[in-house]
């Protein structure tokens, strides 16, 4: 069976690597801890790391959170659903919003359940996803400083997680600025600018950061170490904390190039043949892994001389050339992952998850 392994020893050089430079800045930050998909193992090693705040978009892993440690701070990243209401305030202690009527609706929750509410107003700031439009940014604050049992904490922006747009210090200032007006404007202090993710820690380490963004909260450049500008590794950190071994069930020489009348595959696409191919085989290997579990697009072998191929719904299929590994069948294969494939399988019942 598959597994995915988490290494202990390089999630906290990856901690200790980002939070030396939030110290050296009085920022403060918290870890975005979605990928783990309520997994407890998981959950523990990341609180254990010492951080004192955690943040997810679903309810039901901050609530997996709490059972772990009462003390972390929850933070719930997205917009509530009304649905879930009181749930938000039984166990986030934070949430972020852009919408009146839902902030009103956990007003009156935290009322009936004698709870202060922290809440993040998030800005619209030109990736087009949850935030409030600049224009009516007076307008809305103006409403929510006359709620009971609502605290405004702080306000936010999100960049890169829908268009792709990046984040530049022009907008973070712009945020900042936002801050100072609406201080002055209602005499109200707003404690946290949260300005930071995972797209802008190489913004930090580049000095780029306005000083008045104090608060980040990172996911994916904690697990994989990547700079989102170049897509590479960010230098000193360690790019495989979360590694999948797949075991390989059969191992033949085969031809290059399929046989017969080509159709649609079970994922609508069709084979194209390389011509130049025709009459040369290489040996190869089926993962115990699929489609089921994760895109293959999403897998960076560790063997670079490894290609893969495809998957069908559980099975994946890479050519290993002339077998120079000497990979045998019961072998397991490890590859490195991207942040979205990651996910998949934390999110699979059939992919084990082991901490080393």
């Amino acid at each position: 069976m598959a597994y995915l392994k988490l290494y202990r020893d390089k999630l906290l050089h990856n901690y200790n690597f980002l939070k030396t430079r939030f110290d050296a800045r009085n920022i403060e930050w918290g870890i975005v801890t979605k990928l783990f998909c309520g997994n407890k193992q998981m959950l523990k090693e990341v609180i254990d790391l010492g951080i004192y705040e955690i943040h997810d978009s679903r309810i039901s892993n901050l609530k997996a959170a709490k059972e772990v440690s009462e003390d972390i701070q929850t933070v719930y990243i997205k917009p509530p659903p009304k649905k879930i209401i009181e749930d938000i305030i039984r166990w986030a202690d934070v949430s972020f919003d852009s919408d009146i009527s839902t902030i009103r609706m956990l007003s009156e929750e935290a009322v009936r359940q004698n709870k202060t509410h922290k809440i993040i107003i998030m800005i619209e700031m030109g990736d087009l996803r949850e935030g409030v439009v600049r224009d009516d940014l007076i307008d809305f604050y103006e409403q929510v400083f006359n709620l009971p049992n609502i605290s405004v904490t702080g306000l936010g922006t999100n960049l890169n997680c829908l268009h792709g747009v990046m984040p530049n210090t022009d907008k973070l200032i712009q945020l900042t600025l936002y801050k100072q007006i609406i201080e002055l404007k209602f005499n109200k202090k707003i404690p946290w600018i949260s300005g930071g993710t995972s797209v802008t820690v190489p913004l930090l380490l580049r000095h780029e950061i306005p000083s008045g963004i104090n608060h980040f909260r990172v996911g994916e450049a904690l697990y994989f170490g990547l700079d989102l500008f170049t897509n590479k590794t960010i230098e000193g950190m360690e790019d495989s904390v979360m590694e999948l071994y797949t075991q390989i069930i059969e191992l033949h020489e085969k031809p290059l190039v399929p046989s017969g009348e080509l159709g649609l595959n079970p994922q609508g696409s069709r084979a194209t043949i390389d011509e130049s191919l025709y009459g040369k085989k290489s040996h190869r290997a089926i993962l115990d892994i699929g489609y089921l579990d994760i895109d293959p697009k999403y897998l960076i072998p560790i063997n670079e001389d490894l290609e893969i191929v495809d998957a069908s719904s559980d099975m994946l299929v890479v050519n290993v050339g002339e077998n120079e590994r000497n990979y045998k069948v019961g072998d397991f294969v490890r590859f490195r992952l991207r942040y979205m494939g990651a996910l998949g399988l934390m999110n699979s019942a059939y992919i084990d998850k082991v901490v080393a």
